[in-house]
């Protein structure tokens, strides 16, 4: 059995580890959640578990107006926070710290029209302090890596699933209202939530350190998703490059409308070889599959 430590209480990616290995590894793993918020997590003992799984951060917020005040919060919380816990798991002789990092350190996506594939060679280049903060401390916990120490840095592309928060719930919202929805040709690297746990699952058995770049196995369309959300809930969609030039001309507008097109049907994808570990046994679902276990009862 796997002791496993998760640094950061209440979180979404934690509790649906927690739920997962419950139900598809019973009697495999024992978890525990930790509150970071008030420092008293200090005091415990880290000792005694193989794994220290830190997910404790700030989310993506709105970048764009912040004062210095609440950047200096995100670089406390992201980037120190996340180096602090790992210096204690060392020192208290864990044998384990995985820690979630983001494609997010790569910067934004591509904007519509565009290609950005990401491979193993590509140098992060975070655009925005949201980023960097994260990308900081995806430095700063490997330098902590040795023999007896196993660093693993999971840097995940959108993760998705039933109660995510983010970009999901918006498109899903969007699928089961519109009656039309442009079909702009994109490709989005993606991963859902149960694919993620697999993938943790394994990675902690294993015990090992390293970069980890987990995804679907296949890349996402927008249009696509958005025509499956809708099928799925009872509500037909249909998707036409009529609507695509608008998209086109919106991506073109400085600012906020540009930056929700990009967002939408920007293009942003892991080169497919980089997921390959543990013989890609955690893509469990694939994308249909994926949409019928989030937007099913």
């Amino acid at each position: 059995m796997k002791r496993v430590l998760i640094t950061g209480k209440g979180s979404y990616i934690g509790t649906s580890f927690i739920n997962w290995v419950k139900e598809m590894h019973p009697g495999e793993f024992e978890t525990e959640e930790l509150d970071m918020i008030d420092g008293t997590w200090k005091e415990k003992d880290f000792s005694g578990y193989d794994a220290v799984f830190h997910v404790a951060g700030l989310a993506h917020a709105d970048v764009g107006h912040v004062s210095a005040e609440t950047k200096a919060f995100y670089y406390k919380i992201n980037r120190d926070l996340a180096i602090e816990t790992a210096k204690k798991a060392k020192t208290d002789g864990v044998k384990q710290f995985v820690f979630m990092s983001s494609m997010i350190i790569y910067g934004e996506s591509a904007g519509v029209g565009k290609r950005k594939v990401i491979t193993r060679e590509t140098k992060p280049h975070p655009a925005n302090f949201y980023g960097d903060s994260k990308w900081q401390a995806d430095k700063g916990v490997r330098k902590l890596q040795d023999e007896e120490f196993h660093v693993a840095v999971v840097r995940p592309p959108m993760i998705y699933g039933k109660g995510s928060k983010g970009n999901y719930p918006v498109l899903a919202k969007l699928a089961k209202k519109l009656p039309v929805f442009p079909d702009v040709k994109n490709a989005r690297s993606m991963l859902h939530i149960e694919n993620l746990c697999e993938f943790l699952s394994l990675l902690m058995e294993s015990g090992d350190g390293g970069i980890y770049f987990p995804q679907n196995r296949e890349y996402v369309r927008t249009s696509q998703m958005v025509k499956l959300i809708g099928k799925v809930s009872g509500h037909k969609v249909q998707v036409t490059k009529l609507l695509n030039p608008t998209v086109w001309i919106a991506g073109k507008i400085p600012g906020k409308v540009s930056g929700l097109a990009n967002k939408a049907f920007g293009n942003m994808v892991y080169e497919k070889s980089m997921s390959d570990c543990f013989d890609r046994k955690y893509q469990i679902w694939n994308l249909k599959e994926t949409i019928k276990r989030t937007e099913g009862e």
